[in-house]
């Protein structure tokens, strides 16, 4: 594994509103070179919003590069960069369910695609919630709905939930507060 690996250029091809597609080249101690993609993801934060009686909260909605509704936590990008991701968190879960969290503790960092993408997910617990107002953007669309651990955690296991945040969320919630007990 010793193989010294050096990016020689790094061109963008393509600038988004959440990412930057590059195009790098590589060099190799062997002498070889390789084109590689990389996006560049500007992050973001997901919660598992948690109600008194313990169902979770979650948000259907549609997602364009699947073509269907997918159920998820609720999440969004970071503003900024530097953006913390317990105050986007937060953020998200009023902006999309429509309630605010008390409390909230960090629950896990998730890198989605670590061959050629650099996004970051911090994820974070929420309880103690209160209602307030949704504020949905515009052209935002969500469902909330709620569901006991059980009823997601059989829908992860059947494949009705896909979603590479939401399921690393809901089941490391399940394994920190509930399987503990």
């Amino acid at each position: 594994m010793g193989q010294d690996i050096r990016r020689v250029r790094r061109e963008r091809m393509y600038q988004g509103t959440i990412v930057d597609i590059y195009r790098d080249s590589m060099e190799f101690s062997n002498g070889n070179t390789e084109e590689w993609d990389y996006i560049h993801h500007k992050g973001a934060a997901a919660v598992v919003p948690v109600m008194e009686d313990g169902r979770i909260i979650m948000v259907r909605q549609y997602r364009s590069a699947l073509d269907r509704f997918t159920l998820e936590l609720p999440a969004g990008a970071l503003n900024y960069a530097d953006e913390e991701g317990k105050v986007c968190s937060a953020r998200e879960l009023e902006e999309e369910t429509g309630y605010r969290a008390l409390s909230m503790e960090w629950l896990l960092t998730l890198r989605t695609t670590v061959a050629l993408c650099n996004e970051r997910i911090e994820i974070y617990a929420a309880r103690d919630l209160v209602p307030t107002n949704q504020h949905l953007d515009p052209n935002e669309f969500v469902n909330v709905e709620m569901y006991t651990l059980g009823e997601l955690k059989e829908m992860i296991f059947t494949g009705k939930i896909e979603d590479g945040k939401t399921v690393a969320g809901i089941l490391a919630y399940a394994l920190k507060y509930k399987e503990a007990e």
